[in-house]
């Protein structure tokens, strides 16, 4: 990998962290900028840069590192009652970075359905830790979790994906996929 790759992955790792940090309480589940963060990478990144990168912030966060939501950090976020989530985001770039590489969709459906399915898979993981967790029914886990953040998620993914392809415009030739693709 490249030093302008390597730097680039560093770069979007910082980024999902400082969007942790702009949080608002809602409950048990705060309302960050980690998901438009999260909508870019699979369109800036190498499908392996881009889940190499969560997992990289997710490690950093699980030594103690002040990178998630409200600056904490520590084993004991992954597996409170919000490290779904979290650990959805990594199992959701997997996923999302599976459908990027599939050449023949249309651009706007690999958009929609990667990130998608990074957002729904954070979801599911994210209410069954929840529910775990917290001792919530469904319903409660949904109500507290999903249901609040379906609206903003959905826009912060848009705008995830338009900032990427800006960026993806701005990068040379090759930049972003590199071997990976």
């Amino acid at each position: 990998m490249s030093a302008q790759r390597i730097a680039r992955c560093g770069l979007c790792c910082a980024l999902l962290a400082v969007s942790a940090w702009v949080s608002i309480p809602l409950g048990p589940v705060p309302f960050t900028l980690q998901t438009l963060v999260l909508a870019m990478l699979p369109g800036v990144l190498a499908p392996r840069e881009a889940v190499l990168t969560v997992a990289t912030y997710l490690v950093l966060g699980v030594v103690g590192l002040p990178v998630f939501s409200n600056m904490m950090g520590g084993l004991g976020v992954i597996l409170g009652p919000t490290g779904g989530f979290l650990w959805g985001f990594l199992i959701g770039m997997v996923a999302a970075t599976a459908i990027v590489r599939i050449e023949r969709l249309p651009q706007a459906v690999c958009d929609t359905l990667s990130r998608g399915v990074l957002l729904l898979i954070s979801y599911a993981l994210g209410t069954v830790q929840l529910m775990i967790v917290g001792s919530l029914t469904l319903p409660a886990a949904l109500a507290a979790a999903v249901v609040p953040f379906v609206v903003p998620d959905a826009i912060k993914m848009a705008v995830g994906v338009v900032v990427a392809r800006a960026v993806a415009r701005a990068l040379p030739q090759g930049a972003r996929h590199g071997s990976d693709r």
